[in-house]
């Protein structure tokens, strides 16, 4: 096992033992939050965890909880979710968020608007003292309204381009059918709240991937002397 996998899952089970029997859990998206899914299953079927139902942000965690047998709850059908277990692209200092590297950020944030609390699974390559300097912001546009977008984007400073699918010809499709523009401002993004706001307002735009004022908990996966540890930084600001 690798480094970065060795931090991934070290995060992971350390994340499970934030959830209690008989919550509503929010299942994240991504690498870090399989991992989560598959220590939660282990947990489930060893008698640990009980009357657990989950929520599936994405149609890749939703596979994954139904082959390991975790109960599952349709998000329409909920209007509150106890935990939300998630991962993410970019964390600044004050747990503000970039996410959507896997085109999942719509139900993302809708899982997380629902959660008493989010927490947040990632290794130490994660944080960032700057949101978006290196890693784009993605935002997911109607199809046939993706080059008005960018047009938009353009005057805001940001330059941006559309997805393109591996081992597929064109474009990448979210879940909802959309298309996604990754975003690159000239300085990065200062003033996530601003940045979100302004890009929602653009028609066309069904949601970006900045999560602002969602996040109440960090736990951070590092390698520190050849050994994997956990540890969750304080909130800055």
């Amino acid at each position: 096992m690798d480094s970065q996998t060795q931090m991934k899952q070290i995060v992971a089970d350390a994340a499970i033992k934030e959830v209690k029997s008989d919550m509503i859990v929010g299942l994240g998206s991504g690498s870090t939050a399989a991992l989560m899914i598959k220590c939660l299953a282990d947990e489930i079927r060893s008698g640990r965890l009980q009357n657990i139902r989950g929520v599936a942000t994405s149609f890749q965690s939703e596979v994954l909880a139904l082959e390991l047998d975790i109960p599952l709850i349709d998000l329409a059908s909920v209007s509150q979710i106890d935990l939300a277990i998630d991962g993410a692209d970019e964390v600044d200092p004050g747990f503000q968020l970039i996410k959507g590297g896997g085109a999942c950020h719509v139900r993302e944030k809708l899982v997380a608007s629902k959660a008493d609390q989010l927490l947040i699974v990632v290794d130490e390559t994660k944080l960032v003292q700057s949101l978006n300097q290196s890693f784009p912001l993605p935002v997911e546009v109607l199809p046939n309204a993706w080059k008005h977008v960018q047009q938009m984007i353009s005057k805001m400073n940001g330059s941006s381009s559309l997805r393109m699918a591996t081992k597929k010809a064109g474009p990448v499709v979210t879940d909802q059918g959309n298309l996604i523009l990754d975003v690159l401002f000239d300085y990065g993004i200062d003033d996530p709240k601003d940045i979100e706001m302004s890009i929602n307002n653009i028609p066309g735009v069904l949601e970006n991937g900045l999560f602002v004022d969602l996040t109440d908990k960090v736990m951070v996966g590092k390698i520190q002397d050849n050994v994997p540890i956990v540890y969750s930084p304080s909130k800055v600001g």
